[in-house]
């Protein structure tokens, strides 16, 4: 009996053991995850860009396509101005965002971004987004946001089309009193 025993408590460490270096190699095995398939291709923070200094690449065009969507617990509108446009590397641009609070309380959300292919994040540089902070609608308000990039001059020249989305959080819970107060 006593041989039976130290099997089983040989076998149950050995279990914990496994399951803690699972839990431990998770993350590096989710991010590899994400570059073989190419999701959740984060993009940077605020990106300084001086247009007397940079000339764009106007031999290439590259088509930035913008994806809006909501998680299951947000019940806002969002949209972009345009599906999508065409852009010479190193020019600046602008587009729109829209989002509409469609409940009636006051609500705060967060924008996250990502984009793919995961080789062009390094070359997608946001001068000005919403997704740098949360926004906060009080019932049926409608807010415009901007979202100015640059796609670096660069870019690998075998990247032709950069898939830009955002999916919007609903935050209000996590932030609590800060969304009544407004700060």
């Amino acid at each position: 009996m006593e041989k039976g025993v130290r099997r089983t408590i040989r076998q149950t460490v050995l279990i914990v053991l496994g399951m803690c270096l699972f839990v431990v190699a998770l993350v590096p095995l989710y991010d590899l995850f994400c570059e073989i398939t190419g999701l959740n291709g984060k993009t940077g923070g605020p990106y300084s860009f001086d247009p007397a200094t940079s000339q764009p690449d106007t031999s290439r065009l590259i088509k930035v396509n913008f994806i809006t969507n909501t998680n299951a617990g947000m019940s806002w509108a969002f949209w972009s101005e345009k599906g999508g446009i065409r852009v010479h590397p190193g020019e600046l641009k602008e587009v729109n965002f829209f989002i509409k609070n469609t409940t009636d309380k006051v609500m705060m959300g967060q924008a996250i971004p990502s984009l793919v292919p995961v080789s062009a994040t390094q070359y997608f540089h946001k001068t000005e987004c919403f997704c740098f902070n949360q926004q906060i609608l009080q019932p049926g308000e409608e807010m415009a946001m901007p979202m100015r990039f640059i796609v670096d001059r660069d870019l690998p020249k075998n990247v032709q089309s950069i898939n830009l989305s955002y999916a919007l959080f609903d935050i209000t819970d996590a932030m609590g009193d800060a969304v009544v107060t407004g700060g």
